[in-house]
């Protein structure tokens, strides 16, 4: 075990409520490209905006497109060891809470409950309509969308069907944002994993965690701007990191 690790071990072990944050840097190694490193998804496709989803149908277009020709991938990705190691994590106690950046659904594959994950992004796994909020189920939408070249129209009330992501411009969920923000009250400890802590209002949290006198520890392949608040930095890879801090927990 590194001495890095060893601290984060010791962190946790002191903690009583931790709550985790995790950025696309957690699902890199599972084979999702993340957004902003050089030759990241935005350097190759710019993002479509919430306003162009709702008024242009060529924009819609687009945007189920782009999500078709990731279905392969999304159907065969795996949660990593890092994410094996959070559900251990909440498992055993020591994480009250993981917030997620993430669209991928892979915390939930690894075995975090429903009811400790919190989606600010939402998710790519399924559809709703953003009138009603009927959830419609992805294959169905891809399937539609394979046969016809547009989305369906909400089964219910016949609004606009959008994977269940926040896009850029977007309205945060409101309900997870409160969800959030409670954990983030109660936590005694701050777990930030791989995010680059630059997008808002999301990155607030691990921020404001601090100032209410939580500990912060960063675990991030690249600096951040929050470093230089941390009690602790690890520029290291997430899975062999926390597995080492797993495994310290067992020889106690």
């Amino acid at each position: 075990m590194t001495q890095e690790a060893a601290a984060l071990a010791l962190l946790l072990r002191e903690s009583r409520r931790a709550v985790i944050f995790t950025g696309a840097g957690m699902s890199t190694q599972s084979g999702i490209p993340d957004f902003r490193s050089p030759g990241g998804i935005w350097s190759r496709m710019q993002p479509i905006e919430f306003q162009d989803y709702l008024s242009d149908p060529v924009a819609r277009r687009l945007s189920w497109q782009r999500r078709l020709e990731m279905e392969e991938t999304w159907n065969t990705v795996k949660p990593n060891e890092g994410h094996h190691a959070v559900a251990e994590l909440v498992a055993r106690g020591k994480a009250s809470h993981v917030i997620t950046q993430n669209i991928d659904g892979l915390h939930q594959q690894s075995g975090v409950p429903d009811d400790k994950l919190i989606e600010l992004h939402g998710s790519t796994r399924y559809a709703k309509c953003l009138d009603c909020e009927t959830r419609m189920e992805i294959a169905a939408v891809l399937a539609h969308f394979a046969a016809h070249g547009d989305a369906p129209d909400c089964v219910q009330c016949g609004g606009l069907v959008k994977t269940a992501t926040i896009s850029f411009g977007q309205p945060m969920p409101e309900g997870e944002m409160v969800r959030a923000a409670a954990a983030v009250r109660a936590c005694d400890m701050m777990l930030v994993l791989g995010s680059s802590l630059v997008v808002y209002p999301a990155a607030g949290f691990p921020l404001q965690a601090k100032r209410q006198g939580a500990r912060l520890a960063i675990l991030n392949r690249q600096e951040t701007p929050l470093d230089r608040h941390a009690d602790l930095v690890i520029n290291a890879e997430i899975g062999p990191t926390l597995q080492s801090v797993i495994g310290d927990f067992d020889t106690l």
